[in-house]
């Protein structure tokens, strides 16, 4: 299994996670809203949405 450790800002992934709650969906579904929002590609929330993609991979993954 390949690890990925990325670094975040404490404080934007905290807002992220709290509008994510506010709007009832995943971290993951937050991250594409706000990129289909603005129309433009933050690195940071692509990063973060790549590192989300993996970890629900591996996680079904290893449920099957």
């Amino acid at each position: 299994m390949t690890r990925v450790i990325l670094e975040i800002d404490t404080q934007l992934y905290r807002l992220l996670k709290s509008s994510a709650e506010t709007h009832h969906v995943s971290l993951e579904e937050e991250c594409c809203r706000r990129l289909e929002e603005t129309k433009r590609r933050s690195s940071y929330l692509q990063a973060l949405l790549a590192e989300l993609r993996t970890e629900d991979e591996q996680r079904r993954a290893n449920s099957e």
